[in-house]
């Protein structure tokens, strides 16, 4: 799995910190997107699938 963001797109909801936070968190000054782990192994795959769902501005991407 590879994993991807739009920074542009996020509008900090939070979702994929909380869902995910394994491989996303969210900047400081900001609460925009950040990637910790753009080749998450199977063991997040799930977490991560609900991040990108749940994404109010699908700022995620994934790659099988």
């Amino acid at each position: 799995m590879k994993v991807a963001i739009s920074r542009d797109r996020c509008i900090a909801a939070g979702h994929c910190a909380v869902r995910a936070d394994r491989v996303f968190d969210q900047g400081d000054d900001d609460g925009i997107v950040v990637l910790l782990d753009e080749n998450p192994g199977p063991e997040q795959a799930q977490a991560v699938r609900s991040a990108a769902e749940f994404c109010p501005a699908q700022a995620i991407q994934i790659e099988d």
